[in-house]
């Protein structure tokens, strides 16, 4: 009886020691939270505003004019780099406006999404992976693509939207982009 009351006490503090310690048992497993929260949207630069006069340096205006099909009367440019080129019709009002922007592809993304969000627009594609939108609008149509950290958007106020995408196609041509 001696044997079993000694392995009793023995084996009672064997297993108290072993509930005390810390587990170092590969099988355990640990959970890492993860974050419910969405990304942010990428917050868009503003709107370009013709703040010089032209050429438009990727951009011919005889191009424009026979693509577009109304005369050009002036091109003013952006600031930005690569500037944004505005067309204007004799009457004085924008007939053509391409902008172009390179930096941050969440951007340029959110900047097609603005201009022909992809989630109502006509799904619009050029060779060399550009995707995006384009649609007709109460004032004239829109096509825009984006690539990487590159975007084109052109906004005419003709209502085919064939022709925006021509100028999108030579815009990226010119600019090797």
């Amino acid at each position: 009886m001696k044997r079993v009351l000694l392995l009793g006490p023995v084996l009672l503090v064997a297993l108290t020691a072993c509930a005390e310690e810390p587990a170092d048992d590969p099988t355990v497993i640990t959970t890492i939270p993860t974050s419910t929260a969405t990304q942010a949207p990428a917050e868009l630069p503003a709107d370009p505003q013709p703040t010089g006069a032209g050429p438009c340096p990727y951009l011919e205006e005889t191009y424009v004019e026979e693509t577009n099909g109304q005369r050009v009367s002036k091109v003013q440019t952006s600031a930005d780099q690569p500037p944004a080129c505005f067309f204007y019709r004799p009457d004085g009002s924008v007939q053509l406006t391409v902008r172009v922007y390179t930096g941050d592809a969440a951007v340029a993304k959110g900047l097609v999404d603005a201009a022909a969000p992809v989630a109502t627009s006509n799904p619009a594609e050029l060779t060399g992976g550009w995707k995006g939108g384009a649609e007709a609008k109460d004032t004239g149509a829109v096509y825009a693509v984006a690539k990487d950290a590159s975007a084109v958007i052109v906004v005419t106020n003709q209502e085919q939207t064939i022709k925006a995408k021509q100028i999108a196609q030579e815009s990226i041509s010119a600019l090797g982009l």
